[in-house]
């Protein structure tokens, strides 16, 4: 097993957290893309993102050309985004524990879907109501290359690789660093072919 890895205050990499439950946690994925299909979203600029989306949770997140934002039902079919399932919540509050953040409840989780070449941006997470309680993300299948910066897009960044069960929790002083994912590699996983899930779990209301 690889060692935890610090980042910066408040933030870690925890290194195959999600081991145990991986093969789990993607056919909850499938279930929730069954029932809120994967979309690629338009930014408010107009542009469309690579990465395809969807969401579980009390809320989900959403963008279009009027912005970024939660909303409680699904903007394509008007009905509730998919319940989060009892394994996510277990898994989100037990990483959020381990990196130092007891009692996190998210309410929200957005599930992005990487194919080669897919990217994120350099972005702050800050749609989120409650901005005390930390981001823990879940990396699944082909690994990518994480972007750790700091509080100004222009900061330098760093890279750090995450592979498949990773989990990286980031708060309190690290709550708004920049950060992004490089464009996904060409490779393939037992598990999940040609693709890369991340959940990412917030505390959004």
């Amino acid at each position: 097993m690889r060692p935890d890895e610090f980042l910066d205050e408040g933030a870690w990499l925890l290194a195959g957290f999600a081991l145990p439950e991986a093969e789990q946690l993607v056919a909850e994925v499938e279930k929730i893309s069954a029932a809120a299909p994967f979309r690629h979203l338009t930014v408010p600029t107009g542009g469309t993102m690579s990465v395809a989306m969807t969401n579980c949770g009390r809320v989900g997140w959403f963008s279009d050309r009027r912005g970024y934002r939660y909303t409680r039902q699904d903007p394509l079919s008007d009905r509730d985004w998919p319940a989060m399932p009892d394994l996510f919540l277990a898994l989100a509050r037990r990483a959020g524990e381990h990196a130092g953040y007891k009692g996190f409840d998210p309410d929200a989780c957005l599930i992005n879907r990487y194919e080669p070449d897919a990217k994120m941006g350099l972005h702050q997470d800050r749609d989120e109501g409650d901005l005390t309680q930390p981001i823990v993300s879940v990396s699944l299948g082909v690994p990518a290359v994480f972007l750790w910066g700091g509080k100004k897009r222009a900061d330098k960044t760093r890279r750090f690789a995450v592979e498949h069960g990773d989990v990286v929790v980031w708060g309190g002083p690290s709550r708004l660093v920049f950060h992004g994912v490089m464009p996904l590699k060409e490779a393939e996983h037992p598990l999940t072919g040609m693709l890369r899930y991340n959940l990412t779990f917030r505390s959004a209301l």
